[in-house]
């Protein structure tokens, strides 16, 4: 409300006689104390009047979601995305034909959730037209009116539920049992949504603080079933109190190997860089090499996210004296240059007598020297 490149947004539309108002995630996060992020602004304007409102103010615009009223006005290379009143029309379960609406009302109604539905004025005072407010400050979260409805208008917002009651639920108090009932009642819908949007939302749930009861909850209702076959959420609890209990950093692939499931990577298009993390730290868990030699080859945390899983398995703590030693493994340097044998070897021999070196110095666990492995004879 302050961010004088947030105020210039708001003032340009102000000057103009329109109602402007913050909604969504940072309404929402600023009344939990919690990071504000995004920045979306919703208006009485119209696009078209949005645009011109903001280019008299000398700022920027892009007609980024003209089609669906949202408008991207550019102040000092920071994007804030301005959207006038809507209702839909007709949802498909994907994407909704909607018609600008004058009613404030009207816009909440076709919002997912009872707490993302709190709007703010540019000076702070809070409009709450669907009374989220309560919900809010008791971290209940609620579809808005009917949970069935709302969920058919966009089959994406049953992960929204979960990933959304893993940040801003109260644990305490469970899922309301309403969605969940809508949810399963829902389910077929779910194979519309794309590889991609999937993936976007496992992602952001698994990076919640604990996201466990939301994960049961999906087994519990079917989704993780239709979304994952095989998947399986009991291991996640433990998993998320081991991770605390050795100070380990989240790393999302880790639950998702922890999960299982069939075909992981292409159900949640995971990207080049996500395939081989998950392929590296579910291999050296299960069946791969030794985690020094990983810790070696691959880094610090690959490592150290496979040591995690293989405690979860054997349900014990993660020994801090191997979290150690896997760090100076990570650290270690091949005594050895391609220089020291190269009046000897060359091309393809080279890199081989290289290779052989530096796996017996891992076997060694880093400890045999330069002239040591200098020394090694050629295998046959």
């Amino acid at each position: 409300m302050t961010d004088r490149n947030t105020r210039a947004v708001c003032d340009a539309l102000l000057a103009k006689g329109y109602e402007v108002y913050f909604v969504g995630g940072c309404v929402r996060n600023a009344l939990l104390g919690e990071p504000v992020s995004d920045i979306d602004i919703s208006t009485n304007a119209h696009p078209d009047k949005v645009m011109k409102a903001c280019e008299d103010a000398g700022l920027k615009t892009s007609p980024t979601g003209i089609g669906h009223g949202t408008v991207t006005v550019i102040v000092r290379a920071i994007g804030f995305e301005v959207t006038t009143f809507r209702r839909d029309v007709a949802t498909d379960g994907r994407r909704a034909v909607v018609a600008f609406a004058t009613d404030i009302a009207d816009d909440a109604r076709r919002r997912d959730f009872t707490m993302n539905a709190i709007y703010a004025t540019p000076e702070g005072q809070i409009v709450d037209p669907l009374n989220g407010l309560g919900d809010l400050r008791a971290r209940r979260l609620r579809f808005i009116e009917d949970a069935a409805t709302r969920i058919r208008e966009d089959y994406l917002r049953t992960l929204r539920y979960f990933r959304f009651h893993a940040w801003y639920g109260n644990p305490d108090q469970g899922l309301d049992t309403e969605a969940l009932s809508a949810i399963s009642a829902n389910l077929a819908g779910l194979e519309t949504l794309s590889a991609e949007r999937v993936g976007t939302e496992f992602r952001k749930l698994l990076l919640a603080d604990d996201p466990a009861p939301a994960l049961g909850a999906m087994m519990q209702t079917g989704v993780l079933t239709v979304l994952l076959p095989g998947a399986d959420a009991r291991q996640i609890g433990l998993l998320v109190h081991l991770e605390s209990l050795a100070g380990l950093d989240r790393n999302w692939i880790t639950l998702l190997v922890a999960l299982g499931g069939e075909g992981v990577a292409d159900r949640l298009r995971l990207s080049k860089a996500q395939r081989r993390d998950y392929a590296l730290i579910r291999d050296a868990a299960f069946d791969g090499p030794g985690l020094p030699e990983v810790a070696y080859r691959h880094g610090y945390d690959i490592a150290a996210q496979a040591c995690l899983l293989q405690a979860v398995l054997a349900e014990t703590p993660v020994d801090p004296n191997r979290l150690a030693h896997l760090s100076s493994a990570a650290a270690a340097e091949f005594p050895v240059a391609s220089r020291d044998v190269a009046d000897h070897y060359e091309g393809r021999a080279l890199g081989a007598r290289l290779e052989l070196m530096k796996s017996a110095w891992i076997k060694s666990d880093f400890k045999l020297t330069r002239d040591e492995l200098l020394a090694l004879p050629d295998k046959a």
